[in-house]
């Protein structure tokens, strides 16, 4: 009887629990965690926040009121991605509409792989890649969502593989020859990763040159293909990007699709970044060429902010490749004498057997916004960042590294104590000490967040992504404000 009851009280805790986590999930994260008037992030160097959390796992339980204390200290020292001043990756915002699709799924718990246990999930899936694949040009194919735009780039170098030598599969790398993979230095690091992980080898990566603007030149990728080719080696595959990590570039996808087709190479299109602006008639030129590629990766989760995670593989293919790939056929998971049609259990298209359910997320925010609104924030993203360009040439020490292209840009600050210094010995030295302080400030201070990073030959610079939906010109006007007075003593 007693063991009845203490059940019962712990359930109702447990309901209690989550009622009070519910009210500072909305009031601390949500609300304060997207209001100006508070801090991007409360910096606190490790050993210190240590001593402040107690992250310590006990062998006895703690009470409600320590759980939420604990809650609210989570949500007090993280920081707030959905802030409108945080610029600091290629993703930053909080929908709503796609927060609530992100707690259904965790709250309904299942895995995305058959549907008896995911009926509505294995539907929407579909129609939600069935549409994503529209954007891209293709009236019908296949495709998956993947725990991230790396993984998705990794399953494109695996189903190229297995496109050329099937028997790859059962026989392993010992049965095929010295394999190439062709790219640039401006692709992402998922590429090497990806050759790494499969037993292709970092080494068999060939690096295409890129023009000023970090653009694969279509030239030398034939003249490195052909080069391959003569020593021995066999090129499979071509990973072109719409949307370089760091200067935004678009590599000419419709010039690659040339050169693929010339000699058999299959083409893979990374538009983890630069995908949605397929959804703009304004901007889809961006990434003209793109249906001709044979895969496709695309994470609404960056400039949609639909919220992490939320990846797709895409392809044209509907011969099935991607199942005949990765399927395993687990007996007791994919049964052949199930009383429903066999097709709704995709899960053995993927790699994964476990797998969470990220379309919700984007549906429902689709479903609230259109395509419409999904095009106007595009839009506006590219509108914003002209604006902030404009801005920064009006304004002494802001030093472009080029036009940008996409919602990536690149600059200088120089501080007062530089400028006119070009021709000093150590300039570049001393510049490349710039922006690591500021951005050291802005942290601790907590006003906002923006990355930057050296590249090739240029010095450090400060990377502005503008991607977060709720950006105004007022928190354009406080980035170039804030940049100039963290460095007003420099």
């Amino acid at each position: 009887m007693d063991g009845g009851i203490s059940a019962i009280k712990t359930e109702n805790s447990g309901d209690e629990f989550l009622k009070e986590a519910l009210v500072i999930l909305m009031q601390d994260a949500v609300q304060k965690g997207t209001d100006r008037g508070h801090k991007v992030c409360e910096w606190m160097e490790p050993e210190k926040l240590h001593e402040i959390l107690d992250l310590k796992l006990q062998r006895n339980g703690e009470s409600q009121e320590v759980l939420l204390g604990y809650c609210r200290d989570i949500v007090r020292f993280s920081v707030k991605t959905g802030h409108p001043r945080f610029f600091n990756q290629l993703f930053s915002g909080l929908d709503r509409h796609a927060l609530t699709g992100r707690i259904l799924s965790e709250t309904l718990n299942t895995s995305q792989y058959t549907y008896e246990v995911a009926p509505v999930f294995v539907l929407m899936e579909e129609e939600v890649l069935t549409t994503l694949r529209h954007y891209v040009g293709w009236t019908a194919g296949d495709g998956i969502f993947c725990p991230g735009g790396s993984i998705s780039n990794m399953y494109a170098i695996n189903v190229a593989r297995f496109h050329r030598f099937p028997h790859a599969k059962e026989k392993g790398l010992s049965a095929l020859p010295r394999m190439t993979i062709f790219t640039t230095h401006e692709s992402h690091y998922s590429v090497r990763k990806g050759a790494a992980f499969l037993g292709i080898g970092t080494d068999n990566i060939i690096l295409v040159q890129t023009n000023d603007r970090g653009k694969m030149l279509p030239e030398d990728l034939e003249k490195k293909i052909e080069k391959s080719k003569s020593e021995g080696a066999v090129p499979f595959l071509v990973s072109a990007t719409c949307g370089t990590t760091v200067l935004g570039a678009f590599d000419p996808i419709a010039d690659i699709a040339d050169v693929c087709e010339r000699h058999g190479l299959w083409l893979h299109a990374d538009a983890a970044f630069g995908g949605s602006a397929l959804l703009s008639s304004k901007h889809r030129h961006l990434l003209h060429g793109i249906e001709r590629a044979n895969s496709v990766t695309w994470n609404p989760h960056k400039m949609l902010g639909v919220g992490l995670q939320c990846s797709a593989f895409l392809l044209p293919d509907t011969t099935g490749l991607l199942q005949r790939c990765h399927a395993a056929n687990a007996t007791y998971l994919f049964q052949t004498d199930k009383f429903y049609d066999l097709k709704y259990d995709t899960g053995d298209k993927s790699i994964q057997c476990g797998r969470r359910v990220d379309c919700l997320k984007l549906w429902l925010m689709w479903k609230a916004l259109g395509s419409q609104g999904l095009e106007k924030r595009v839009d506006k993203a590219l509108e914003q960042t002209r604006y902030l360009v404009e801005e920064m040439k009006a304004r002494e020490g802001f030093c472009l590294i080029m036009e940008p292209e996409f919602v990536n840009l690149c600059f200088w600050y120089v501080p007062p104590s530089l400028r006119d210094q070009q021709d000093s010995p150590d300039y570049w030295q001393r510049l490349g000490k710039v922006a690591p302080v500021i951005k050291e400030r802005m942290i601790k201070k907590g006003s906002m967040m923006v990355g930057y990073q050296p590249h090739g030959d240029r010095v450090n610079f400060f990377r502005q992504v503008l991607v977060n939906p709720a950006l105004t010109k007022t928190d354009l006007d406080f980035f170039l404000d804030e940049i100039e007075l963290l460095a007003e003593d420099l």
